[in-house]
C-alpha cells in the first residue's frame, strides 16, 4: 500500500509535429464556482463575519476624545485603545511579527493551509465578491451561459450590478483602511463633500482599485502565483499534517451509477465522478489528483462531496481533512517534535512579548549635547549646554523632577520640574558648570534622571558626557 497521496501528471503533451512551438504562458481559464452548503462553509462564514466586524467596526470606536485605533503618522503616535506607542517602540512590532510568523508555522504544521482558507483577507474578500456574482448573474451554469451570450440589455445590467457591488465593497474597504491613519469620521465627511486631502484621496483610490482588482479579477492568481506562502508552505508539511485529501482507496474506480445500484459488483468505488469537488473549488483544482500548490485548504470540496455522499446514501469522508499516515492506514501522531518545538517557542515569545508590553516605560529621556564642546563662563567655570527631550508616553499628565549625577561639584542651571501632558514631548535646555580644578578628566560620564511623584519607584535616565579642557 502506498504511503503517499497519489498525484496525476498534468503536464501538457509535447508537440506532435517537429518544429511546432509550445506556448509557455497558457491563457487563464475562467473559474465558475458553484454555490454549496456545509459545515466548513458555515465555519468560514462565521470567521469571515468576525473578521469583517473587527476590521470595519474597530475603526469607528472611540477612546475618550480620539479614535480608539489610530496610527497618527504626522505626529508619530500610534494609538491602540488605552496605549500610545511611539517609533521607539517599534521593536515590539518586530516581536509581534515574529510571533505571528511562528504562529503561522505552528498552525501550518498542524492543519496545513487553513489560514488561507478561512482568515486570509484575499480569500475572505474573494468569497464576498463571488457572492456578488451569484446574486447578480446567477449560479455557475447561469454565469457560464450568460458569458457566452452576446451583449444585451439584460447582460449589461447584470454585469453593471455586479461591478457596482464590487466597487462599493472595495470603496468601503479602502475607506476603512485609510481611516486607521486619518480619523475615519472626518475622512468620510471630507470624501462625501469632495473636500478630501490629496494624499488621503490617492490612498483611497489606490486601495479601492487594489481590492477591486485582487478580489474581483485576479482571485486565485494571487493565491497561486503571487502569494509567497503558497510556495513554502508545502515544505512545512509532514505525514501527520491535516490536509484536505481524497481517499483513492475508497473512491476508485470512479464512475456514474444509479443510487441503488450494486456498484461494488461493477468494480466501482464511492466516487461517482460528478466533479462537484471541482465545481466548488475557488482555485479550480481537482482534489482527486492529490495535494496541489493551488489548494488553499478551504474544504469547499469536503462540503460538496459530503452532500453527494448523503444523496447517494454513502458514508461521508471521501474527501476530508486527514493525514498521509491516515490514508495509508497508519496511526496519525498529533504530538511530534517539530510541532512541540514550535509550540514551546511560541509560548516563550508570547510570554516575553507580554512582559515587555507590561514593563514598557511610560516615559523616555534623551539628551542632546550642544555642538560646542565646552566654554568658560565669567566666573571661570567650565560650562556645557544640553537639551533634554522628555517624552511622556502615558495617557496621563505628569510632573517630572530633573536630576543629574556623576560629577561632584556640578552646578545645575535650568528647570528642575516640568509638566508634560499626555503624549507630549518637551525640550528642556540645561546648563551644567564646574570648577576646572574639580574635573578629573577631559571627558566625564554623567547621568541625567527624571522622576514623577505619581510614579513611585520609577526612574528614567539617559547617559551623556561633560567635556572640559585637557587635565594636566
Amino acid at each position: 500500500m502506498s504511503d503517499q497521496i497519489p498525484v496525476k501528471d498534468v503536464t501538457p503533451p509535447s508537440p506532435a509535429k517537429k518544429g511546432e512551438s509550445v506556448d509557455l504562458y497558457a491563457k487563464r481559464e475562467m473559474i465558475y464556482t458553484k454555490a454549496f452548503t456545509g459545515l466548513f462553509r458555515n465555519i468560514r462564514l462565521i470567521s469571515g463575519a468576525f473578521l469583517f466586524l473587527m476590521f470595519f467596526g474597530t475603526a469607528w470606536l472611540n477612546w475618550g476624545d480620539r479614535q480608539a485605533v489610530w496610527w497618527n503618522l504626522p505626529e508619530r503616535k500610534f494609538y491602540i485603545f488605552g496605549a500610545t506607542f511611539w517609533p521607539q517602540d517599534f521593536m515590539l512590532l518586530s516581536w509581534l511579527l515574529i510571533i505571528c510568523a511562528f504562529g503561522l508555522f505552528f498552525i501550518t504544521v498542524f492543519a496545513g493551509r487553513v489560514w488561507c482558507g478561512y482568515t486570509c483577507p484575499q480569500s475572505v474578500w474573494t468569497w464576498v465578491f463571488m457572492w456578488a456574482e451569484k446574486v447578480t448573474e446567477g449560479d455557475r451554469n447561469q454565469r457560464m451561459k450568460l458569458d457566452k451570450q452576446p451583449m444585451s440589455a439584460e447582460k449589461f445590467l447584470r454585469k453593471a450590478a455586479k461591478h457596482a457591488i464590487w466597487l462599493l465593497v472595495a470603496a468601503a474597504t479602502a475607506l476603512t483602511f485609510v481611516g486607521y491613519f486619518t480619523p475615519i469620521r472626518q475622512l468620510t465627511v471630507d470624501l462625501l463633500t469632495f473636500n478630501i486631502d490629496g494624499w488621503a484621496l490617492f490612498w483611497f483610490g489606490f486601495f479601492t482599485l487594489a481590492t477591486y482588482g485582487n478580489a474581483g479579477w485576479l482571485r486565485e492568481q494571487v493565491c497561486i502565483h503571487m502569494c509567497p506562502y503558497s510556495r513554502f508552505q508545502s515544505v512545512m508539511f509532514d505525514k501527520d499534517t491535516l490536509i484536505v485529501s481524497y481517499d483513492p482507496n475508497r473512491g476508485e474506480q470512479r464512475g456514474p451509477r444509479k443510487k441503488d445500484a450494486d456498484y461494488k459488483a461493477q468494480g466501482l468505488g464511492d466516487c461517482i465522478d460528478c466533479k462537484m469537488c471541482v465545481h466548488v473549488c475557488p482555485t479550480g483544482i481537482d482534489i482527486r489528483n492529490g495535494l496541489q500548490i493551488a489548494c488553499i485548504g478551504c474544504a469547499a470540496c469536503v462540503d460538496a462531496c459530503d452532500s453527494i455522499m448523503d444523496k447517494m446514501g454513502y458514508p461521508r469522508g471521501l474527501v476530508s481533512y486527514t493525514t498521509e499516515h491516515n490514508l495509508s492506514g497508519q496511526k496519525t501522531h498529533l504530538a511530534r517534535p517539530r510541532l512541540i518545538g514550535y509550540a514551546i517557542a511560541l509560548l516563550i515569545m508570547m510570554g516575553a512579548f507580554g512582559t515587555a508590553l507590561v514593563m514598557r516605560p511610560l516615559a523616555e529621556l534623551d539628551v542632546i549635547k550642544d555642538r560646542v564642546l565646552y566654554r568658560e563662563n565669567e566666573e571661570g567655570r567650565i560650562e556645557n549646554v544640553y537639551t533634554l527631550k522628555i517624552m511622556n508616553k502615558d495617557q496621563r499628565d505628569h510632573v517630572y523632577s530633573i536630576g543629574v549625577e556623576g560629577l561632584d561639584g556640578l552646578v545645575y542651571e535650568g528647570k528642575r520640574e516640568v509638566l508634560a501632558t499626555a503624549g507630549e514631548i518637551l525640550s528642556v535646555p540645561v546648563e551644567l558648570s564646574i570648577d576646572p580644578e574639580q574635573l578629573p578628566s577631559s571627558t566625564n560620564e554623567i547621568l541625567f534622571t527624571i522622576k514623577a511623584a505619581d510614579l513611585p519607584g520609577k526612574t528614567f535616565d539617559a547617559e551623556s558626557r561633560f567635556i572640559g579642557p585637557r587635565v594636566r
